[in-house]
């Protein structure tokens, strides 16, 4: 099989188009698309890093980084908890709020500006077959049978 007639083949140089362009808007304003994701999924009561690393999908070494990088730029800062010192939440500073609604903004223009160049029809079966992509990802089991050695 050609790797370009294969489904992973488009999602993946898919959203590697849509991440370089996130990350090409990102710089002008001084983050990267990964630090926006998470600028975007911390909320104003603090959130977990074991939260942030669910929310983004994000590994938690490369998520250390990106939070020291943050912390480093003045956008968040961390507190361990009182009762628990292995718990630590991660709140935005005045900066990492603004940052945080350029990001925003950033998703609601391209969200936008996709939903001008695709009718109803194709955004509702395209998500509707992501979704089915990803319970499908999710259950595969491979059979070691199956695999030409």
């Amino acid at each position: 099989m050609s790797q370009n007639k294969t489904i992973d083949y488009f999602l993946k140089t898919g959203w590697q188009t849509i991440a370089n362009k996130y990350n090409q808007i990102a710089t002008q304003y001084g983050f990267t698309q990964a630090a926006g994701y998470i600028l975007i999924n911390i909320h104003k009561e603090g959130t977990p890093v074991s939260q942030i690393a669910n929310l983004t999908g994000v590994k938690t070494t490369s998520l250390s980084r990106v939070l020291n990088n943050l912390e480093k730029l003045g956008f968040i800062y961390r507190e361990a908890s009182a009762s628990d010192k292995r718990s630590v939440k991660v709140y935005l500073t005045e900066l990492g709020k603004e940052k945080r609604e350029m990001a925003k903004n950033v998703v609601r223009n391209f969200n936008h500006y996709l939903e001008e160049n695709l009718s109803e029809k194709e955004r509702n079966q395209l998500m509707k077959s992501l979704a089915k992509l990803n319970e499908l990802a999710t259950s595969y089991q491979e059979e070691n049978s199956t695999i030409d050695q």
